[in-house]
């Protein structure tokens, strides 16, 4: 730009003037926490920007006093913050924590975390990883509420936290303004999902893309799945559930699925629940769901088209099943993530897992 020019005569330069500042996230690292799970918000929404390229979110690692802190890895995390991110953020993430064992049994926090968590303003967006739900809880902050964890530690979560109201069948739970997730991986399930809700299925694609991820896990999906890899003997879904993703807006009954597994209809049910944690019919719906929220996002088809494609016959179809899902009709998803909305305009669509 030459030095007499104007900025204005720029429209890039406009829409990068008007753009928001981005969402901050606090990441509250405590003693004896896991460096992968501390690591998630940092690597997925760090991988997030707008079509200017600015990030869309601004991620804080801070500790509870601003002392560093050691990872039960051994090694020791520097924080950049200390509380006072936990004031100023607009979401808070708290990882799990090996080092607090009392929080099991349903014991107090200690006083310098207590004292942290009471400077988070009201209205902040609340999140937890894996076992960071006990501290959410042990600080009240779950009473009432519906939440997740690791599987494995549920019976001890329910008999230490008895007034949380514990799924320990489901990847993760949105309740609005509290998120909680199951263990490690559900962790980067979450925060797509965050990143969904927040700007549309495909700023989470392209974040999954860039961290190499699994793009779409529903929250509903079971944590824990009894034979998630079939011995080598035995027949998978797999391909049957790749080609279906190629085939999403043809008719795809259960015995077309089944035939195409070359499997009996009750082996193929069986197996395939055992493989992905949902019957087939409700992966199929998830997976259709998915497919009109991009073409809704991208382009400017019909609904009626867009149903069509997605294999829900109908608008109508269409407009049931999202509303059932995400609480918004196919036109509002559309006003909300499409193609022309402008950029950094967008608001959260609440989704209902």
């Amino acid at each position: 730009m030459s030095e007499t020019q104007s900025p204005r005569t720029d429209p890039r330069a406009d829409r990068l003037a008007d753009a928001p500042e981005p969402h901050r996230i606090a990441v509250l690292a405590l003693p004896g926490v896991p460096p992968f799970e501390l690591g998630i918000p940092s690597r997925v929404f760090g991988s997030v920007l707008d079509g200017g390229g600015r990030p869309l979110y601004e991620v804080t690692v801070c500790t509870a006093d601003g002392a560093p802190v050691l990872s039960d890895a051994g090694f020791t995390v520097q924080p950049a913050a200390g509380p006072e991110a936990l004031a100023a953020a607009d979401t808070v993430i708290v990882p799990p924590t090996h080092a607090m064992p009392e929080l099991g049994r349903g014991g107090p926090l200690p006083p310098e975390v207590t004292a942290a968590i009471a400077r988070i303003r009201s209205g902040t967006r609340l999140v937890s990883i894996c076992t960071g739900s006990y501290v959410l809880a042990a600080a009240g902050l779950l009473d009432g509420r519906p939440a997740t964890t690791h599987w494995n530690l549920a019976p001890e979560f329910r008999r230490a936290y008895p007034r949380v109201k514990v799924d320990e069948d489901v990847l993760f739970v949105d309740d609005g303004d509290v998120l909680t997730s199951a263990g490690v991986a559900a962790g980067v399930d979450l925060c797509l999902h965050m990143i969904r809700r927040d700007h549309g299925a495909a700023a989470a694609n392209r974040a999954a893309r860039m961290c190499v991820v699994p793009p779409w896990r529903d929250g509903g999906q079971a944590q824990y799945i009894d034979r998630p890899v079939p011995e080598p003997t035995v027949a998978t879904t797999t391909a049957t559930r790749a080609w279906a993703l190629e085939h999403l807006g043809e008719p795809l009954s259960l015995n077309r699925l089944a035939e195409h597994a070359r499997m009996s209809l009750r082996s193929f049910t069986r197996r395939f629940r055992d493989e992905v944690g949902m019957t087939p019919v409700q992966w199929l719906t998830a997976q259709r769901l998915e497919l009109a929220k991009q073409l809704l996002e991208t382009t400017d088809l019909s609904i009626g088209l867009v149903a069509h494609r997605c294999g829900f016959g109908s608008a109508n179809s269409l407009r049931a099943h999202m509303r059932a899902a995400f609480g918004v009709s196919p036109a509002a998803y559309r006003r909300t993530f499409g193609p022309d909305d402008p950029a950094g305009a967008r608001v959260a669509v609440t989704v209902r897992c």
